[in-house]
C-alpha cells in the first residue's frame, strides 16, 4: 500500500495518506476539509535487513561490500 504525500491548494497543509485499494474516495485535507489536492512528488526508503557499519568498507554496485575502494569503478571520495 503506497504512502502519497498531497498538498491542499486552499489552505497550503501538507500531509501524507496511506491509500489502500479499496478506498474509491478521494483524500481531503485533514484541516480544511476541501478536496483541492495537489499530489506531491516524494521520495522512498528501503531497508535491507543488512549492516550499516562503515568499518566494513563501501557498497559496490553489485550489493556486496568492496574490499578494494575504486576496483569495481565506483569513485568513493
Amino acid at each position: 500500500m503506497p504512502i502519497y504525500e498531497y498538498k491542499c491548494q486552499d489552505c497550503g497543509t501538507k500531509f501524507e495518506k496511506l491509500i489502500r485499494q479499496s478506498d474509491a474516495a478521494e483524500p481531503t485535507c485533514p484541516s480544511c476539509g476541501l478536496q483541492r489536492l495537489e499530489r506531491e512528488l516524494s521520495t522512498f526508503a528501503a531497508h535491507t535487513g543488512g549492516s550499516s557499519s562503515s568499518s566494513e568498507g563501501p557498497m559496490c554496485p553489485s550489493g556486496g561490500r568492496c574490499s578494494t575502494p575504486g576496483a569495481c569503478g565506483m569513485n568513493f571520495n
